[in-house]
């Protein structure tokens, strides 16, 4: 393993409302979290990355305190949770989760080690990225409320990392994704 300075770097992309998915420490916000995966075609070790994925998610919201009631679904019905029409999620809504405040759907597009090898072996980048999909449903309507595409990365030169750090990295991942804008 080859190692050397790492940093982070986090940007969104899309319309993200500017304000913090997590509740405040007034409130008191119960949220349905909807998440799934679309890994590209060629896609590794997918079975790896779907558990990671899975204990960084439940990991995540058990321990960020970010609401105060929260439910945790993949799959609804035997159906993947993120291929719901909207028809379907509004009918899920008004029978599942008319106590919920909102819906929140995480796709993990991108989970994983990166290596980039430059003109020689002596330029190498790499590190670990996490590619998500956010969007704020209203329950009542199955309408979007805000989305965007969390980024995160952690690496750079000389840094090579394997899977070993993908829940972690997911968790992180989460924690800027959900805080508010500039609070870092």
């Amino acid at each position: 393993m080859l190692s050397g300075c790492a940093s982070t770097r986090f940007f969104v992309n899309g319309q993200s409302g500017g304000k913090p998915r997590c509740q405040g420490s007034d409130e008191k916000i119960s949220m349905v979290i909807l998440w799934g995966t679309r890994w590209r075609l060629n896609q590794k070790d997918v079975p790896l990355r779907e558990a990671a994925a899975e204990r960084g998610i439940e990991r995540f919201f058990s321990t960020a305190r970010c609401f105060s009631k929260y439910r945790i679904f993949r799959s609804i019905g035997g159906r993947p949770a993120l291929d719901l029409s909207a028809a379907e999620l509004h009918a899920f809504a008004a029978t599942n989760i008319a106590a919920s405040d909102r819906i929140l759907s995480i796709t993990v597009r991108e989970l994983g080690p990166v290596v980039k090898l430059f003109s020689s072996l002596a330029l190498i980048d790499g590190g670990t990225e996490v590619v998500l999909d956010i969007s704020e449903i209203v329950p009542a309507t199955g309408e979007t409320a805000g989305s965007f595409i969390a980024h995160w990365q952690n690496g750079g030169p000389w840094v090579i990392k394997g899977v070993a750090t993908l829940e972690d990295d997911i968790v992180s991942a989460l924690r800027e994704a959900m805080s508010p804008p500039g609070s870092k």
